[in-house]
């Protein structure tokens, strides 16, 4: 940060609202003058403009490039002044005159241009005037807050929007055609709200208070606002601080004055977009949402979408800059890779002028060395993958010398009794030839294989199917790879399978003895896996009622976390406490009738990791459906730990990834049906009670965006990705389900009318479905409004 300017007043602006563009900035002068400096040439003379009678209270410049437009406000007049027109007059030694739009308002605390700089909202009291900005006409009184009035903004998309912050610590949505509220917040805060701001591109609007408290709201065309994100400075501070390994200097920071240690207020006191120009190749360079907040102790650079501070340019960093504190900022839109701030001194009669290089912020983006999904290079010989297991041969026993055993009968065919053959029929004739011909089914399997999923559909929304499985909650659900099949994990330890159509009885498994924690199908869709709380394994296959591998008798020591298949079901993947195990395992149905209970499957213990500070594990994720190395685990401690399975070892850790324990990591995994950037199985979801879900990038190791619409306050509602890559869905505790767009922090669908929590979602991988499952045992399914017919 540079230090361009710095003005000497006399007197304190501390308060004072000024004025700065991309050209020029404007301070006011002995309390009733304006000199405009040009940010360009800082040395060339400033324009003086004389014309008020009482002090100064506001500036503003306005949103168009030409003409450029200045405002200024005080108790008698209210004048607009063309900077260009009065910079000829002044050169041809004539005085500098402006056009009078508003006389005896009162005190003016804030201005603001509408984006065609054809109107001016003047904040005075708790009422804000509407004037024309080319003659003397006030064109609206909107009076409605409780308390006088901090700011107001027109809304960039629609011009006959306006909405204004107010010490009663509330916004309002106004609609200037009517002239009423049409939306109005309810109290955010303790502390007076300061300023707001919009997200074009988003349709969002942003307000912030005195306290540091940030609120990100959608604004629909109906202008019913809903929260999007809410923020704290001071906690992402600290969250930012620990991050970086700064909360570890506590014992320098002790050691300091008692001065250095009191924790002053953040104030939101100005924001404004940001982005770096520095390489558009990258994916989130193109999308990310920088916002710049000004504050008393210096500028912060906070990640909209995921919530996050990126840095904060403290004034304390910079002995050279003639601010300690800052009482109000102005912010520049971002032009040719700088901005530019024009910040007043709180306590004394100082105004600087600061420039900021915006390339400087593009390097914040990068976080060591990023990581894929997909390998990039083979397999190590000491790799755990490379594992296989050894088939017993078939032990004979060498038979003795002696009389061999000789058979009771002399020929080589018997004879049989009868008792057990079928009765003879004389007739039976062919009925129903043409009903079912045998081709119909390869015909109706080979369609299926080469239907896509269709990419541009809608979201699943419509309401389908409703079906109850029993009174117990549905914790876990899965498709099956191809989307014909359903399993249903449930707290009454018994594991449903369905078809995708949920037509018919299921099919019911039972042998676990608590609630089933989670299910896994194999890639060949042969097998399946349940994990419950009663610290087992077991995997079952198709028409038999039986386990044929059951993992337990004090096999773990605490509840199995997670479990599936995994590296193309080569390894059954399971987490128990701190423990990540891989196990190699070989599947054989057949039973010894004598023998019955005795398992003939095969298990063994490939490799036991631990994870890097020994925490218990939470929730586990892997791609099963190609080759992967990379094993993603969350811990007790809130960190996500990545696992390289080819090394065997934990090769990043990002430590307190939520503020709570971490309950569902689930990736993109795509589906067999669905096409999506190679770069888009980089990114997973993660959920935790009170601080929603978060989507990371392996790539960057960060959080690239953040929702949290849904409600979450203590049970484990999970999250999935839809096959395409567009849709996230996530369970919630207010009886519905939400749907949000991939690249937005605010919800798309909320779907209502569910009897009871949302515990479980799942997507299905061949058509655009949705399946929910509540906490009192009732499943949903919806289907988009394109109509794609379902998979039986």
């Amino acid at each position: 940060m540079i230090e361009k300017l710095s003005v000497t007043s006399d007197r304190l602006l501390s308060h004072r609202q000024l004025a700065c563009c991309q050209s020029y900035c404007g301070i006011p002068l002995h309390g009733k003058d304006m000199l405009i400096y040009s940010n360009v040439d800082i040395e060339q003379k400033p324009l003086l403009l004389t014309g008020h009678h009482g002090e100064i209270s506001a500036v503003t410049f306005g949103k168009g490039s030409g003409p450029v437009l200045l405002c200024s406000a005080s108790a008698d007049y209210i004048i607009v002044w063309d900077i260009e027109l009065c910079q000829r007059r002044t050169q041809e030694g004539k005085i500098a005159a402006g056009t009078v739009i508003g006389t005896l308002l009162g005190e003016v605390v804030y201005l603001s241009f509408c984006f065609s700089d054809e109107r001016l909202a003047a904040c005075s009291g708790a009422t804000v005037y509407i004037l024309n900005s080319k003659r003397q006409e006030v064109i609206s009184t909107l009076t409605s807050h409780l308390g006088p009035l901090t700011s107001a903004e027109f809304c960039p998309w629609n011009k006959d929007i306006l909405v204004t912050t107010s010490e009663d610590r509330t916004f309002k949505v106004w609609d200037l055609k009517t002239e009423a509220a049409c939306y109005q917040s309810f109290v955010l805060s303790a502390t007076p709200l300061l300023c707001v701001f919009f997200l074009e591109e988003n349709r969002h609007l942003i307000t912030g208070s005195t306290d540091g408290q940030v609120w990100c709201f959608s604004l629909p065309d109906d202008s019913k606002c809903h929260l999007v994100t809410k923020m704290d400075l001071q906690k992402m501070e600290k969250r930012h601080q620990m991050h970086n390994g700064i909360g570890s200097r506590q014992a320098e920071a002790a050691q300091q004055s008692a001065v250095d240690n009191v924790e002053t207020s953040k104030p939101v006191l100005k924001m404004a977009f940001c982005s770096s120009c520095t390489d558009t190749s990258n994916e989130h360079e193109k999308d990310k949402s920088w916002l710049c907040i000004g504050s008393s102790d210096g500028l912060y650079i906070v990640d909209l979408a995921a919530s996050e501070l990126l840095t904060a340019l403290y004034f304390k960093d910079y002995p050279k800059l003639s601010i300690t504190m800052a009482g109000s900022w102005s912010i520049s839109p971002a032009w040719d890779n700088s901005m530019v701030f024009l910040v007043s001194s709180l306590f004394t009669p100082c105004v600087a002028l600061l420039e900021l290089r915006l390339c400087e912020l593009g390097r914040i983006w990068v976080c060591g060395e990023g990581f894929s999904v997909f390998p990039s290079s083979p397999l190590l010989p000491e790799s755990p993958l490379n594992v296989e297991l050894k088939k017993k041969e078939p032990n004979h026993p060498k038979k003795k010398g002696g009389i061999k055993e000789q058979p009771l009968v002399f020929h080589t065919n018997v004879k049989s009794s009868g008792y057990t053959t079928a009765p003879r029929t004389m007739f039976s004739p062919k009925t129903n030839i043409q009903k079912n011909p045998p081709s119909k089914k390869a015909n109706r399997d080979k369609g299926l294989l080469l239907r896509d999923y269709p990419a541009d559909s809608a979201a699943p929304t419509v309401p389908h199917i409703h079906l109850r499985t029993g009174k117990k909650p549905v914790y876990c659900l899965q498709f099956s790879g191809d989307g014909k099949q359903i399993l249903c994990g449930l707290g009454d330890s018994s594991v449903l399978l369905y078809t995708s159509s949920l037509t018919g009885d299921p099919t019911a498994y039972t042998g676990h003895d608590k609630p089933v924690s989670s299910v896994s199908w194999s890639l060949n869709r042969q097998w399946w896996l349940s994990a419950s709380e009663d610290q087992s394994l077991r995997v079952w296959t198709h028409g038999s009622p039986e386990s044929a591998i059951i993992m337990g008798n004090s096999m773990f020591c605490k509840p199995i976390r997670g479990a599936q298949f995994y590296y193309l079901d080569k390894f059954l993947l399971l987490a128990s406490g701190p423990s990540l195990r891989l196990y190699l395992y070989n599947v054989d149905v057949t039973r010894d009738n004598i023998k019955r209970y005795q398992q003939r499957s095969v298990v063994k213990l490939a490799r036991c990791f631990s994870t890097a500070t020994a925490t218990d594990i939470t929730a586990l994720s892997a791609i099963n459906d190609f080759f992967s190395y990379i094993v993603l685990v969350c811990g007790s401690d809130r960190s996500i730990q990545l696992f390289d399975m080819n090394k065997g070892t934990v090769a990043s850790e990002l430590p307190d990834a939520h503020s709570r324990v971490v309950h569902c990591i689930t990736q993109n995994k795509g589906s067999i049906f669905s096409r999506q950037a190679p770069d888009s199985y980089n990114l997973f979801l993660t959920s935790a009670v009170t601080d929603g879900v978060k989507i990371w990038d392996l790539r960057t190791l960060r959080c690239v965006r953040r929702y949290e619409n849904h409600l979450n306050r203590c049970h484990p509602c999970s999250s999935a990705i839809s096959p395409c890559g567009r849709f996230i869905a996530s369970g919630s505790e207010d009886n519905c389900a939400y749907v949000y767009d991939i690249r937005s922090s605010s919800y798309l669908y909320k779907l209502q009318k569910h009897s009871d929590t949302v515990l479980s979602v799942a997507f299905n991988p061949a058509t655009p479905e949705l399946l929910t499952g509540t906490l009192d045992g009732k499943l949903r399914q919806f289907q988009s409004s394109s109509g794609a017919p379902s998979v039986s």
